[in-house]
Formats: C-alpha cells, structure tokens, sequence
C-alpha cells in the first residue's frame, strides 16, 4: 500500500513536509518552515522559546505530533513520548529555509539525504550565524543519476534550475507507479536545461501523482518578473548610465543573481563589493567546482565591505574568526564614499544604516533584486522607501523569480500528465482543482492512497 501525507506546503508558500509510505518504508520530501508559520500568534521577536523545544510548536499546531520522528531533547515538557525513530529518511531538495529549517527538530538517528551543493550552503549557515544549527544527522550526498534505495522505494534525484544552485526534483519508484515531486523550478533561468532534464524524466515516468508547487500560480499575474539575461541586461543599462554610486540587494543565496551583477560590474569598469558572509558562502562554494562562481581572495574584482564593530578601529579581533580571513580585501565606508563611482555594492536591507556613514551621492542608483511587495502594507517596504527617499536614491526593481509562472507550470503539467496532481507550496490550491481534471487539494495530514 502507498500513500501519500502532507504535512505542511498546504495551502501556503513553503513549509514543505511530504510523507511518502509504500509498506514500512516512510520518507519525508522536504522539512521546512512556511513564511507565514504562525504569524497569528508570533511576530518579530515574539517567537517560538528554544528552551521548550516543541511544546511551543505543539501548542499551535506549528508542526506535525508524530511519534518516533522528533530528537528525544526536543520533546521534553511536551505530551509527546519519545520512542525510536520509524522513518526511514528526509529527502532535501534545496538549501532554502522553507525546505530545510525543521530538520533541526528531527531525531539524529533519521538519515537525510540532499545535494552536495546544498550541504555547503547549509554548512556555510551554520559556520556564520548565530541562530542557525540543523543538527546532528547521518548525511548522504547524491548527484543527478544517483538512484537511493530505501526499502520499497527507490528515489533518483534530478537537478532543476532554481534561484539557488543544486536543487532538485525527485522521480520516486514506489510499490505503485512513479511520484514524481517537483520542490521548486523555474524554466526562465541561466540553467533551464536542467529543468528541462527533470521534466523529460518526469513525463517519461508516467507517474500516478505529481506533486508540484505552484508559488506563481494565481488568478493573474501581478507582478513583472524578468528572466536572468533581461536582469542582466536591463541592470547593465542602469549602470552604464551613470557615473555615480550604484547599490543592489538580492537574496543572499542567488549566486545566479550575484554572478549576474559580478559580470555587470566587471563589463562596467566596476569592483563588486560584498560583505564578509557572501565571501565566505563563495569560498565554501570553491568546493563545488560546476558552480562557476568568483574566488572572493583571488578575483580583484571582488572587495569586502566590513561594519565597524567594537574598538571602531577594524581590528581584526573584532570580528568573528571566519569574517577575519577576508581582511586582506577590507574597504569601510570612507573608502566606499570616496570611490562611489568605481563600485557596485552589494547591500543588503538589514545594513541600511551603513548609508549613515556612506553618505552616497544624491540620485545614485538602487537596484531592488527581490520580488515586489504583495501588498501597500508591507512594512519592509515602506521602511525601505523612507531610507531611499531620505537619501535622494532613484529605486529600480529588477528581478527574476525562482519559481515557474502560471503559464510554463501549467504546460509542464499538461506534458508530464500525471494520473493524480497535488499543489503544494502555493496560497491557490483551489485553481488547480479548475486548471487540472486531476487535481486534489491536499489537506493537512490526511491519507491519499495511490
């Protein structure tokens, strides 16, 4: 008998936790936390309390009572009795936060099995924030062509293009036919063919349920959203246009998009400046040699930007051991003012008060690299106006999603025509069921028998 259970990606962006079951083989796709996890009774700094584990969790239905899946620490205080792990893996399929958090939770003795790229991601998080600790797992790397033998089942990673490298689709052997799970892809970036690959495998499969995320999938498209060469190509504009200081911020794991403003500023007679965390994410990332990105010691076009901290002084015992190996690329921000029209820097929201000291030029350039805001309310948006306009900054959105549209999703489905579809990750549901013949919405927990 084989199952599928979905335990989060229901009905929101994110949060992917999908129970795969054929006999006593049972394997999660993904354990990640939602971007909306519990914002009706958390905000800001009112969150979760790390000393009670799960029983914070627990108490609003944040994530899922399993027993024989949680470290036996994380469920002292909570109604929830530890016993021996009774899954069989977790399957990552990228290193976003929305895949990933929540095996922080996980027993230790639960294998998880992921991407070499994505383990470097992970560990250079680890390594670098105060905040971030996965836990102690056995982990098993897989490339494209691995084929993991778990039981009944038998999953074959394949490699899609995503706002972040090594990320993957799954094609699942089971008991009953091919499922096949998509995590997240996009068919407009640098990489497409990979998508492509995936795709083929999937519609080769002939898979009984497909289960797909559908983050772009709404009434209508709303919002602008570029392929890379047109960020590229359109942020290039922008800077050849102008003599004066140019800033960019980006989501700090697109090395797609940090590879794109690198080439931008290299064919602009500009330096790319980054802080000491991109730097050292990009010399972990040397490690994987198919990831074609700048080395931050070697490239000269590559500076570090560091904050004052402490003494004030850019000692080098201010700074954490990891952001200390860069020092030998240090610019402040008197040099970055004196030098504004040489540089492209990098800069991201929660360093805004470095403009205080860098005082840019009036009409400088700010190219904004993330998605719109879904809404006028948003508060980070409206904060991050007031700085521009206090500084006389002319704003520029450009941005490439990671994530298919309504229009590429839809034909990709049409083509791999599973016998079962299942949206996940994606706040519309409801129009798949009108889109596909196939379609079920999934509801939290409940069994679907394949």
């Amino acid at each position: 008998m084989v199952s599928l259970r979905f335990f989060g990606g229901v009905g929101e962006i994110g949060g992917n936790k999908i129970l795969v079951e054929d006999g006593d083989t049972r394997v999660f796709l993904d354990f990640g936390q939602p971007f909306s996890m519990g914002e009706k009774f958390y905000t800001s700094w009112l969150s979760p309390r790390r000393i009670n584990g799960l029983g914070d969790y627990f108490e609003f239905d944040l994530l899922p009572k399993l027993r024989g899946l949680y470290a036996e620490e994380q469920l002292q205080g909570t109604d929830l009795d530890y016993i021996e792990p009774e899954y069989d893996a977790v399957f990552l399929s990228h290193a976003h936060f929305d895949h990933v958090e929540h095996i922080k939770f996980l027993d230790p003795n639960i294998p998880v099995y992921l991407g070499a790229g994505t383990r470097l991601f992970m560990e250079a998080m680890e390594e670098t924030s105060g905040f971030t600790d996965y836990g102690e797992h056995p982990y098993h790397l897989f490339r494209t062509g691995d084929k993991i033998k778990l039981g009944n089942l038998e999953v074959e990673p394949v490699h899609v293009d995503h706002s972040i490298p090594a990320a993957y689709g799954f094609i699942i052997h089971t008991s009953s036919g091919y499922v096949v799970y998509t995590g997240d892809l996009r068919g407009h970036g640098p990489r497409s063919d990979l998508t492509d690959d995936f795709l083929q495998r999937a519609e080769e499969a002939e898979p009984v349920a497909l289960v797909t995320e559908g983050t772009r999938i709404d009434e209508e498209e709303s919002q602008q959203s570029y392929s890379e060469m047109q960020v590229k190509e359109k942020s290039a504009d922008v800077v050849s246009e102008t003599d004066r200081f140019v800033m960019v911020t980006h989501y700090s794991r697109d090395m797609d998009r940090l590879r794109t403003f690198y080439q931008v500023a290299r064919e602009n007679g500009r330096k790319l400046v980054i802080s000491p965390k991109t730097a050292y994410l990009l010399e972990r990332l040397m490690d994987d040699e198919r990831l074609n990105l700048p080395d931050p010691l070697k490239d000269e076009g590559i500076l570090v930007y560091y904050r004052r901290k402490k003494t004030g002084t850019f000692q080098g015992s201010d700074y954490y051991f990891w952001e200390r190996r860069f020092m030998d690329k240090l610019v402040d921000h008197g040099y970055v003012h004196e030098n504004q029209g040489s540089l492209l820097m990098n800069l991201d929201f929660y360093q805004f008060t470095e403009l205080i000291d860098i005082r840019p030029d009036a009409g400088s350039p700010f190219i904004h690299s993330m998605s719109e805001p879904r809404s006028e309310e948003d508060l980070e948006d409206r904060v991050m106006r007031n700085w521009l306009d206090h500084f006389g900054l002319r704003y520029h959105q450009l941005h490439a999603s990671g994530h298919m549209g309504r229009k590429e999703l839809t034909e990709a489905i049409e083509a791999i025509n599973p016998r079962r579809l299942f949206p996940v990750h994606t706040e519309n549901p409801q129009l798949f069921m009108r889109l596909f013949d196939s379609a079920v919405t999934p509801e939290k927990g409940k069994e679907y028998m394949l």
